[in-house]
């Protein structure tokens, strides 16, 4: 299975779905399969448990950042600071 987040226009996550990988042996055929079934004005990105594309993993209120190519989890408290290299934040 290959999961995609849907990012609103903020690229906040608003849900994460499975794909049989059938219907998506590739990243952009996931995405086409999805826009077919929920629109095609909807925003997807892949995510993995592993974390081997994307950072983290992407949960329901991650932000997607597009210059790291990374999902990110809210800031758990103002003085945590976010680790560059994994995209994590860190206490002080």
């Amino acid at each position: 299975m290959a999961h995609f987040a849907e990012l609103d226009e903020n690229n906040v996550v608003l849900r994460i779905l499975a794909v049989h990988n059938n219907d998506a042996p590739t990243e952009q055929a996931g995405i086409e399969f999805l826009r077919n079934l929920f629109g095609t004005s909807t925003l997807w990105k892949q995510t993995s448990y592993s974390g081997s594309m994307r950072k983290n993993y992407a949960g329901i209120g991650y932000t997607y950042n597009p210059t790291r190519d990374a999902f990110i989890s809210p800031k758990p408290f103002p003085s945590w600071i976010l680790d560059e290299q994994k995209c994590r934040w860190e206490p002080p």
